[in-house]
């Protein structure tokens, strides 16, 4: 396998070369490399198994990383020291090497990432939710997969993937792929996810949605009463799959 790690901050995965965002990756995520040819790599994400193009130039060779970005975003500063200014932004998920520990900072190669925004790699997290909800406010983005920039997929799969669960990147492949259909008779609880067709919503409790929309343009709660009422007056039709996720214990 041609493995190589995301290099930059956020890049979008194309869906041709110069073409659509179809989705993204973050900083030192692994990426199987399918082809390459006049700048570009045609690439499918290991976490997902997403496939597109970036530019070859965003991937290099992939080091052994030891932790994740927790937060919604951090920063990344040239010494150990809060009041200097910062070199680059990150995201959740995005992932490092850790060189060394130095007084509230973890040292990587790129810089100093403060500890109180990282972990390391395991254990995984256990509560998809509440992952989801340190995206509370972020504008929505079609094909977003960031703490800057995120649709109502993007956002399952963050969480997801923070919780060790395999995860595509579309609703369709997730309402595929992800956990087993609730019957009728079964209550809503926390972590299950509700679809739409084009459309995934986390179920926080029995009263309660969390969702990155256009209605609000922004990752947000929302009364799951209201919002089923509200998707299906705007045309969009009704719920169609209920499921819930094994969550590692």
């Amino acid at each position: 396998m041609d493995r190589r790690q995301v290099a930059v901050p956020v890049a979008d995965l194309l869906d041709a070369p110069e073409g659509e965002r179809a989705r993204q990756v973050v900083m030192g995520q692994d990426v199987e490399v399918l082809g390459d040819g006049d700048g570009w790599c045609q690439v499918r994400v290991l976490a997902g198994g997403y496939v597109g193009y970036v530019w070859s130039s965003m991937l290099e060779e992939p080091e052994e990383v030891t932790h994740r970005v927790t937060a919604r975003s951090t920063h990344i500063y040239p010494e150990a020291d809060f009041k200097v200014r910062e070199t680059v932004a990150l995201s959740h998920g995005s992932r490092f090497t850790v060189l060394r520990e130095v007084g509230r900072f973890f040292e990587a190669p790129q810089g100093f990432v403060p500890k109180v925004h990282a972990a390391p790699l395991d254990p995984p997290e256990r509560d998809p939710v509440a992952v989801a909800a340190r995206f509370l406010g972020t504008p929505y983005l079609w094909g977003g997969n960031s703490g800057f920039g995120i649709d109502c997929s993007g956002l399952v799969q963050a969480a997801c993937l923070a919780c060790g669960i395999d995860c595509p990147g579309d609703s369709g492949m997730q309402a595929e792929a992800l956990g087993r259909a609730i019957g009728p008779g079964e209550a809503l609880a926390r972590n299950d996810l509700l679809f739409w067709k084009g459309h995934v919503a986390w179920v926080v409790d029995e009263a309660t949605l969390l969702h990155a929309n256009v209605f609000h343009m922004a990752v947000a709660f929302e009364g799951l009463h209201e919002a089923i009422a509200r998707i299906e007056a705007q045309g969009d039709g009704s719920v169609i799959l209920r499921k819930r996720l094994e969550i590692l214990e």
